[in-house]
C-alpha cells in the first residue's frame, strides 16, 4: 500500500511540473515591456499556483480570446478605456467586470476552486501592490 502512495505523489508532481508555464520569468521580460500608451490602459492576467494544473481554460475579454490560464504564467493586453468583462470557462463560466481608464494598469489573478468534475478557474481583480508582487514569480506566456 505504501508504494501506491509514492506512485501517486510522483504522478501529482509530474503533472504539476509539466503543466506550468515555461516562458521567461517576469523579471527577464519586464524591462522589454513597453509603457502603456497615454490613450490606453493595461490589464495583466496571471495565475500564481500550480493547483489544478491540468485545468487551463481560455481567457476571454469581452468575448475575444486573449490567452490561456496556464499555471505560474502571465500575459497582458492593452486596451482603450472602457468597461470589460473577463471570462473563464470550465464546468461553468466565471466572469469579472472591470473599468479600465487611460494610463491605468489593472491586475487580474486567476484563482482555482474545486468543482464537481473539474476545478474552476476564476478571475479576481487585485490591488496593484498585490499584483505587482505576485506576478514576479510567474513566466511570460503571451504573444505581444
Amino acid at each position: 500500500m505504501f508504494w501506491i502512495s509514492r506512485i501517486m505523489v510522483v504522478l501529482i508532481l509530474i503533472v504539476g511540473i509539466t503543466g506550468c508555464a515555461s516562458g521567461p520569468k517576469y523579471a527577464e521580460v519586464s524591462s522589454r515591456i513597453n509603457e502603456v500608451s497615454a490613450d490606453s490602459g493595461r490589464i495583466y492576467i496571471y495565475r500564481t499556483t500550480a493547483l489544478g494544473a491540468a485545468v487551463q481554460p481560455q481567457v476571454t475579454l469581452n468575448g475575444e480570446v486573449i490567452g490561456k490560464a496556464v499555471p505560474k504564467g502571465f500575459f497582458y493586453v492593452d486596451k482603450r478605456p472602457g468597461e470589460y468583462t473577463i471570462t473563464t470557462s470550465t464546468e461553468v463560466d466565471r466572469h469579472l467586470s472591470l473599468v479600465l481608464e487611460k494610463g491605468q494598469t489593472r491586475y487580474v489573478r486567476l484563482d482555482v476552486s474545486i468543482g464537481f468534475f473539474v476545478g474552476h478557474v476564476y478571475p479576481k481583480l487585485v490591488e496593484n501592490v498585490v499584483g505587482e508582487k505576485e506576478i514576479q514569480e510567474t513566466s511570460y506566456i503571451g504573444t505581444q
